[in-house]
């Protein structure tokens, strides 16, 4: 309903309950009184206590046609078949709630579950539905599982103590292999047992990786259903996040079989054991499968019958953990030994934040040994403080770096007229390949480099070179007509500036395809064999780096290479003069033409592999080899 007052929604509702006579329930005036925007979703309707018959249930459709809730509380109202019925499809139709709580009424029955059923399915807002000691029996369960098979909205489902041992549970877990939206199921006090019930859900874990939280706690689980569990998570890669086994019968036989599957598991981060018979020797099957394990954050082995013995093989895994966040031994006779063990490896440990040990120390036949105890336990909690300290640094300092890392500014100007180049103090641009930090975009990246040429010619090579796209355009203007050359006028530059970084112009300039290989490769080596000694390399030796002209350097074609007629220049006189004219590290144009233009596998080697073999004969040669391969993977790489 558009536009609607308090006051209307009061006096509607009133209406109704004279209407259909019945009481008005004074909770819910008072609630509708405080109701302040109605526009979106009001946070909550509590009706957790009252009774609600069928007729109390037609009255409420005057306030769902009129607003919409985040959470409806239905606990422990009384619902009967015909009530809930009518409730749920109430709450489908109108979208009434995000959050369902339905849990505590026994006497839904079949046609409520049904109606619930159908709620599940055709809403697309419920996420949440709590139905705890709510039974769904033999005859509701298909209902149920139809709605989960077909991928309802729903994320949490919790079905503690519904009764669901047997048939339903088997219904459920069938369907539930389907399901991609469900997140959290909890199936608490449900008399699990460790043959069938367990064996589906060791089955359901095989097929789900979406379900994150498994809440079986107060089962009957046991060793043999613990088994089918493991085997379960065995099969998933990714998956289960939060598994809770407390007080389900369990032994050190079980936590061999947890033990083997742990190193396996690679998102299992909270595993809660406790109230479980488990012993020192179970602790003791545990602990390699907890070093190996790469994900576990929070253990849970509180009142699991530990003594000392089993406290020195929980410190052996604290020792050796890297990313353990809490753990949890209360309820447990951890005596001065067990507590010393805890303690020296806590000196060793850097992750712990927090170790819940009890508070009184245990009883010892030598007096002396209570106050250790209670300076271990001292000492203990101050190695997690000491540990939460430095999270929080470390965190805060992750922050920072984050900060000062923000994102570049990055601002694309339009088309730059041909003139003087945007470079450094003494007039050459020199560029280079921002290895993958700010050239992460398949973009060429012309960087503004130091004033001064480096002196070890080494570096230079790595640093200050121009990016082969643009050398690619001066040698491909002697072959191609000067017309499909790209001039500074198609250019597109990027700006960008980033904090702590300096400014940067990316140049955007269109690849022009190479000659043809083969002819370009068969005049190479025509060059070779007309010049007795090919173009020396430049040295390591510290000898200043040939400069560029401005207007070179900035990706503009030579005025010495662009050919004299326009329409077709002498090739000949083309050829001699792009020979000549010398590139920024010292190798002729004819080598550049020789290089790929993308090789297929990013390592730009293949086309100069014809070069390289006749440029393999004398001492010179070899160092321009090298060049020439260093230049040809750069051409490769940055082309891509």
């Amino acid at each position: 309903a558009q536009n609607v007052t308090v006051d209307e929604i009061m006096t509607a509702y009133k209406q109704a309950c004279q209407k259909l006579n019945c009481k008005q329930i004074p909770k819910l005036l008072k609630q509708i009184q405080e109701f302040k925007d109605l526009a979106p979703r009001i946070d909550c309707l509590d009706l957790k206590g009252e009774k609600l018959d069928y007729k109390a249930c037609e009255a409420l459709e005057e306030i769902f046609k009129r607003v919409q809730f985040k959470i409806v509380d239905l606990e422990q109202t009384s619902l009967d078949e015909d009530g809930a019925s009518a409730l749920f499809d109430m709450i489908e139709y109108y979208e009434s709630a995000t959050h369902l709580n339905i849990s505590f009424n026994k006497h839904i029955g079949t046609r409520g579950w049904q109606a619930a059923a159908h709620m599940m399915r055709k809403t697309n807002c419920l996420q949440y539905l709590d139905a705890r000691n709510t039974p769904l029996l033999d005859h509701s369960a298909p209902f149920v599982a139809r709605a989960l098979r077909i991928s309802s909205s729903l994320v949490v489902l919790h079905l503690e103590n519904a009764s669901l041992s047997g048939r339903p549970l088997m219904l459920l877990a069938t369907a539930l292999k389907m399901n991609m939206n469900l997140r959290e199921l909890y199936l608490a006090d449900n008399k699990l047992n460790g043959l069938q019930d367990s064996a589906q859900l060791g089955n359901l874990l095989k097929f789900n990786c979406y379900i994150q939280i498994l809440d079986l706690r107060n089962n009957h689980i046991l060793d043999s259903g613990l088994a089918y569990i493991c085997e379960g998570l065995n099969e998933q890669r990714k998956g289960l996040v939060t598994l809770v086994l407390w007080n389900n019968q369990l032994t050190h036989t079980g936590m061999a079989y947890l033990g083997m599957t742990l190193p396996h598991t690679q998102t299992l981060e909270t595993l809660n054991l406790g109230h479980n018979p488990i012993g020192n020797e179970g602790v003791r099957n545990l602990k390699n499968g907890l070093i190996g394990n790469r994900s576990v954050l929070r253990l849970g082995l509180a009142s699991t019958k530990l003594t000392c013995e089993g406290a020195v093989a929980v410190a052996e895994f604290i020792a050796e953990s890297p990313r353990l966040l809490r753990l949890d031994l209360r309820e447990n006779e951890i005596k001065t030994g067990g507590l010393m063990a805890l303690s020296l490896a806590l000196k060793v440990n850097h992750s712990l934040l927090r170790l819940d040990l009890d508070r009184e120390p245990k009883k010892e036949s030598v007096k002396s040994f209570i106050e250790t105890q209670k300076a271990l336990l001292a000492e203990i909690q101050n190695g997690c403080k000491r540990n939460f300290i430095l999270a929080k640094e470390k965190e805060e300092k992750e922050q920072k770096l984050q900060q000062s890392a923000s994102m570049p500014e990055i601002t694309v100007t339009e088309p730059l007229e041909e003139g003087p180049a945007e470079d450094s103090e003494d007039g050459s641009a020199t560029s280079a390949l921002e290895e993958g930090e700010e050239a992460g975009e398949t973009l060429t990246a012309s960087e503004n480099g130091d004033a001064e040429p480096a002196e070890d010619d080494d570096d230079n090579r790595g640093n200050d070179r121009l990016p082969p796209l643009r050398v690619a355009e001066e040698s491909s203007s002697p072959a191609t007509s000067p017309a499909s050359a790209p001039s500074q006028g198609n250019e597109r530059r990027i700006s960008v500036s980033s904090p702590g970084r300096g400014h940067k112009i990316f140049v955007v300039t269109r690849v022009e395809t190479l000659p043809d290989r083969a002819a370009e490769a068969t005049r190479l080596r025509e060059d070779a064999d007309a010049t007795s000694k090919p173009a020396e390399p430049q040295s390591p030796a510290p000898s200043p780096k040939p400069e560029l002209p401005a207007h070179q350097a900035n990706g503009a074609v030579p005025e010495s290479a662009a050919g004299s007629d326009p329409k077709r220049g002498d090739p000949n006189d083309c050829e001699s003069v792009a020979r000549d004219t010398p590139l920024p590290n010292g190798l002729k144009t004819d080598f550049v033409r020789a290089l790929p233009e993308a090789s297929s596998d990013g390592d730009g080697k293949t086309g100069s592999c014809a070069a390289e073999h006749e440029l393999s004969c004398s001492k010179n040669e070899r160092e321009l080899e090298e060049l020439l391969l260093e230049a040809s993977q750069d051409a490769g790489q940055e082309l891509l």
